[in-house]
């Protein structure tokens, strides 16, 4: 109890019978015709049922050598080439997008360019033909398209990468940590050395290294995002060292969030789940089921790039100064956040 006598099971007590008054104001005025709702099941223009707006049938079985081409992908997936629109959110912004060719990152680079940010590309050398697409996209929206091809499971590729994209933009306020390789295999006997090794290159040693060599260059309002998973809260037991990965990826976003919160840098994450990308056709997916990718979602159905989007666009703007040390989850119902 405090000095005013005010006990928590009063205050709690008083909550609700305030609730209990807005909710009964609410079915008097329901019942008088005042403030009535729309019929349940008559949508509003404009809505969409989640569970179909993009294809809930099975994907079909098809294979490419990593790290696949976008372009060959069947369906192809949906980048929001054609559907997404700005409104100046990222205007006058300088971004590098890591993995911005295709999937989510290409989705994210789209967005980016149509709020009004330049961007600079990074992503595989044999994933040109793709890149390309993005690079038209991007000039398209009246923005300035860098292309910096590299693998970058190095050191001097990583901070070369960073140095091109920032002196050709001018300057580097945006980074988005995204590239990733994922094999997916049944028995933890069959992930070589190779491959694990090759996974945390990919994954989170670029992700440390690109952080390294842009965080000086990044002024205070600037913003680091980092392309976590769903398998970084509850691992698919075929996805173990790529799961593991994620999962380290969430921790560095938590632990610099805390440290650079001192230089006006904010660091956030977004967490997708099933999403129709490349990665699932160059060996994400074990062999015969791609047909079960996603389906196995409350909703009911994989997830598209282009839904992803705008996250990255909200959590990359002024308007969500306040966030830093967040993960902001779309997995069509399943997992975690």
């Amino acid at each position: 109890m405090d000095d005013t006598g005010t006990t928590r099971r009063t205050v709690l007590g008083g909550a609700a019978a305030a609730a209990g008054m807005v909710l009964g104001s609410g079915a008097a005025d329901a019942q008088s015709g005042m403030g009535a709702a729309p019929a349940q099941g008559t949508p509003a223009a404009g809505l969409q049922d989640p569970r179909t707006k993009y294809t809930n049938k099975p994907f079909a079985e098809q294979r490419q050598p990593w790290p696949a081409l976008q372009s060959k992908m069947t369906p192809r997936p949906d980048c929001g080439e054609t559907s997404y629109r700005g409104s100046g959110k990222l205007s006058g912004r300088k971004a590098l997008v890591t993995g911005g060719d295709s999937g989510i990152g290409r989705a994210a680079a789209i967005a980016f360019a149509r709020e009004g940010a330049d961007i600079a590309i990074n992503y595989y050398p044999t994933e040109e033909p793709d890149a390309q697409e993005v690079a038209q996209l991007i000039r398209a929206a009246g923005r300035k398209a860098v292309l910096l091809p590299a693998d970058i499971r190095t050191q001097p590729a990583c901070e070369d990468t960073v140095r091109k994209a920032a002196a050709a933009l001018g300057g580097l306020d945006l980074l988005v940590n995204n590239a990733a390789y994922q094999q997916s295999k049944a028995d933890i006997l069959e992930i070589t050395d190779e491959q694990f090794v090759r996974t945390y290159e990919t994954n989170v040693f670029h992700v440390f290294r690109f952080c390294k060599a842009a965080i000086p260059l990044m002024p205070p309002g600037a913003v680091i995002l980092n392309t976590i998973s769903q398998n970084s809260y509850d691992p698919a037991d075929d996805l173990i060292d790529y799961a593991s990965t994620k999962a380290a990826i969430q921790n560095l976003t938590r632990g610099m969030a805390k440290q650079l919160a001192k230089k006006g840098i904010r660091v956030n994450a977004v967490s997708p789940g099933p999403i129709w990308t490349p990665l699932q056709v160059a060996g994400g997916q074990l062999p015969g089921k791609m047909h079960e990718f996603g389906q196995d979602t409350p909703l009911g159905r994989a997830g598209q790039p282009a839904e992803l989007a705008a996250l990255y666009v909200a959590l990359a703007s002024d308007e969500t100064s306040y966030s830093t040390g967040t993960a902001v989850g779309a997995h069509g119902g399943a997992g975690f956040p």
